[in-house]
């Protein structure tokens, strides 16, 4: 694989330093810019975060000393110097629209993770192990946006990333109707640590604006299809939630509740669990799991200090699977949220986009 060259927009808030964790020593990508609001830009990029790395690994040395451009007025400047860019920026949601579609048009793709993009029909809402396909709806994208190399391409909701790997590979066979879920979320997943956000210790906030509707309509999407020059939501399964912020500092862990069409034994969907894997194993992608899904049959696990960072925070881990007296099964699963959940799984989009040529 060749190498590629890449930008971090939004460098200096917490995903956009989990990027720069995670594209330190990556095989394929090299971070040549990067970029914040106007308060930064000028700035090295240690001058720029000051005592505000948030993570217990240490900044990139290679990235420290990186001038900070101006995300909204170096456009050009940026997509002269990479290959690509990966979004991550703390603005209004129609700002970021415009921020991302001026990327795009400027022939620079767009690995995002925000959500401004998540419900325009042609740009693909990737998890690389389920729904890779929808990756065919970019020439579709390009044409519309009257461009030859750029593109937008979205990462899902934190919150999703627990359960739906768990429950779409049942969908096939069994027929996935109806699922409750409470999902038990992380304070890294606002933008926070227990220092900048001290209420949080010894506390459950039982809302999270905006999250339950991302968790009950993004599945819909990643279970849709391509067809013509749009992807068609699903119309099932029907799915609640309730999403709580719990005193955890990363690690999104769901409680679900799922009944099928057809029931499956209980032998026949942990075989299933075991033996999944999507194109992202398949290509031996740098950042995807092993094993991309792990269940523990001890009944205390999988704990979020425990589990969360399996197979590099790329792994889903998955236990306590019984049978329910309403629903037809309940377990519960784990995923880390800013790994698998947002910068880890943007990285491992971008390398399928790679791996299948659209970053050429």
């Amino acid at each position: 694989m060749r190498k590629y060259n890449v930008g971090v927009i939004g460098a200096t808030g917490m995903v956009g330093q989990r990027f720069a964790s995670i594209l330190e020593n990556h095989p394929w990508f090299t971070v040549k810019a990067v970029a914040a609001s106007p308060r930064s830009a000028g700035k090295t990029y240690k001058e720029a975060l000051g005592d505000r790395w948030s993570l217990e690994t240490p900044m990139p040395e290679s990235m420290g000393s990186l001038i900070v451009l101006n995300a909204q007025d170096d456009i050009e400047k940026i997509a002269s110097l990479v290959d690509f860019v990966f979004c991550a920026v703390d603005m209004k949601k129609d700002e970021i629209k415009e921020l991302e579609y001026a990327y795009a048009k400027a022939e620079c793709p767009v690995v995002s993770n925000n959500s401004a993009h998540r419900f325009t029909s042609d740009v693909p809402m990737i998890i690389p192990e389920i729904n890779a396909g929808h990756i065919d709806i970019i020439p579709a994208q390009r044409k519309r946006l009257g461009t030859k190399r750029g593109f937008i391409s979205v990462k899902s909701n934190c919150s999703i990333q627990s359960y739906v790997p768990a429950l779409f590979p049942l969908s096939k066979d069994y027929g996935v109707k109806d699922v409750l879920v409470c999902t038990y979320q992380a304070i890294s997943g606002a933008g926070k640590t227990f220092e900048t956000w001290p209420e949080m210790v010894d506390n459950i906030i039982p809302y999270i604006g905006g999250e339950e509707e991302k968790s009950e309509k993004e599945p819909l999407k990643i279970w849709g299809e391509v067809k013509d020059d749009e992807i068609v939501t699903a119309s099932s399964p029907n799915i609640t939630t309730q999403c709580i912020r719990v005193p955890v500092s990363d690690g999104h862990l769901g409680a679900v509740f799922v009944k099928f069409d057809k029931k499956p034994s209980k032998d026949e969907i942990l075989s299933i669990w075991k033996n999944y894997s999507g194109r992202a194993q398949e290509l031996n992608l740098p950042s995807a799991p092993k094993q991309f899904l792990h269940y523990f049959p001890e009944d205390n696990l999988p704990q979020t200090k425990l589990m969360r960072n399996l197979e590099n925070g790329m792994a889903v881990s998955i236990g306590r699977l019984r049978e329910d007296a309403q629903f037809d099964y309940k377990f519960v699963c784990l995923s880390h949220n800013t790994l698998r959940g947002a910068a880890g799984g943007a990285v491992l989009m971008a390398e399928l986009l790679c791996a299948e040529g659209y970053m050429d």
